[in-house]
């Protein structure tokens, strides 16, 4: 028999850690290889961990709602014949032993740590049992700190939110930012027929999300109203022989993005990310694009260098991930490194909006619904009042680095390049 250990894989870019949702296996159960062990969450999205051998479940090293870092094993597995890597485990104590020889080697170290167990009704992730040690934090100081997990419990956001605050004020004082804050009773009047819900994990996300990027960025918007008559017209000519021939919808979606990644490399200051008092400018143009769920939730996954695609290669694109958003199908690369975001506000219906920006980006672009009006239009026989295809776009940008006339040239030029669409292009 020999037992290997089940790391934890890494899951996009910039991804570093992820939260155990829920185990698909129990000890002593039989895992196949490639058969999913256990369910997590990466930011905004879940995904399933296949078991890389074939074997019997014999340890779990962690617990619904811990969290585990990229690349730290989180399951151990004991399987057939000895050509498997045995883990270090292996070699050492059995559990119990192993845990007075690591509070030895650690007294004997680095006398300053202390040990956190879980001996009382609250329970310490190991992550947290770890990060309390390496700061001498005792449990009598750790136990009223806040905790914005599953039923109070603590998260790694919510010591690093003490951390950085610690000995400013006592502990009951500390209120974690970087999270879903805890829970503070509000005086809700009682109307009558309430039912209380409690967030989903989605929810507590975006929610602590929003409020953060309000409270990062200066949130200030420009809008202007474009002409999409052409596009229209264009759209309807093209999209009977499009669907025939690619199996697939073209919408105004990928118009708009082709749009924004053109202006983009007119006005690159819009296209940054701040970092304290330092700006990422970057080169790709990765075009978030916020969609709606099912069940009401907001995601935001990203068509990737958009500035080297043409209008065939940002639609198929947009409907693969668009597709697979829907169906939860998205993979954690699929959400990862936007650098400026559309949101279809239209599609609801709504003529304009004021979004907020996805941080750490600096500007986030919304579009109303395209609607018929009057406009008045100038020609050589003088002004003329005519029905056209109009639509508002909304830009929401960050004033600690994008000035009104950035951010109104920016939204000024997507309008541009919309009104200038050549119709005549095939696709």
């Amino acid at each position: 028999m020999a037992r290997v250990e089940l790391i934890m894989p890494k899951m996009g870019e910039s991804v570093s850690e992820a939260t155990i949702i829920t185990w698909s296996k129990n000890i002593g159960d039989m895992v196949e290889l490639d058969e999913t062990i256990v369910e997590i969450a990466t930011d905004k999205v879940d995904s399933e961990v296949p078991s890389t051998h074939e074997g019997k479940l014999v340890e779990m090293l962690y617990e619904a709602d811990d969290v585990v870092q990229v690349g730290e094993p989180f399951a151990i597995l004991e399987t057939e014949g000895g050509n498997d890597t045995p883990v270090v485990k292996d070699v050492a104590p059995a559990p119990a032993a192993a845990k007075v020889v690591e509070e030895t080697v650690t007294k004997a170290v680095e006398p300053t740590k202390t040990t956190i167990t879980n001996t009382g009704d609250r329970f310490y992730s190991p992550l947290v049992r770890n990060m309390a040690s390496e700061e001498g934090i005792e449990m009598t100081e750790l136990e009223p700190i806040p905790g914005s997990g599953k039923e109070g419990r603590l998260t790694k956001s919510d010591m690093l939110a003490y951390i950085k605050t610690r000995g400013s004020a006592p502990a009951k004082a500390e209120t974690p930012k970087a999270s879903a804050p805890a829970h503070t009773p509000v005086n809700v009047p009682n109307t009558g027929g309430t039912e209380i819900v409690e967030m989903d994990r989605m929810r507590k996300l975006i929610s602590a999300h929003m409020t953060m990027s309000k409270q990062t960025s200066a949130h200030i918007t420009s809008f202007v109203e474009a002409d999409m008559t052409n596009i229209v017209n264009w759209r309807n000519s093209v999209k009977a022989d499009f669907k025939k021939r690619e199996g697939q919808n073209i919408t105004f979606t990928p118009i708009i993005i082709e749009a924004m990644a053109k202006a983009v490399k007119d006005f690159p200051m819009i296209n940054v990310s701040v970092d304290g008092t330092n700006i990422h400018i970057h080169k790709n143009v990765n075009i978030g694009m916020a969609a709606a769920l099912p069940d009401g939730n907001l995601i935001v996954p990203v068509i990737k260098e958009t500035q080297n695609k043409n209008l065939i290669g940002i639609t198929k694109s947009v409907n693969d991930l668009a597709t697979r958003a829907r169906g939860g199908q998205l993979k954690p690369d699929d959400i990862q490194g936007g650098t400026i975001t559309m949101t279809n506000v239209g599609t609801f219906g709504n003529l304009m909006g004021t979004p907020i920006i996805n941080q750490p980006q600096v500007a986030i672009m919304a579009c109303g619904v395209i609607k018929k009006k009057p406009v008045v239009l100038e020609t050589t026989e003088g002004d003329v009042i005519a029905i056209r295809h109009m639509m508002f776009l909304s830009l929401s940008y960050d004033h600690r680095v994008v000035d009104g006339a950035l951010g109104g040239q920016f939204v000024s030029k997507v309008k541009d390049y919309l009104e200038q669409f050549d119709t005549t292009q095939e696709v």
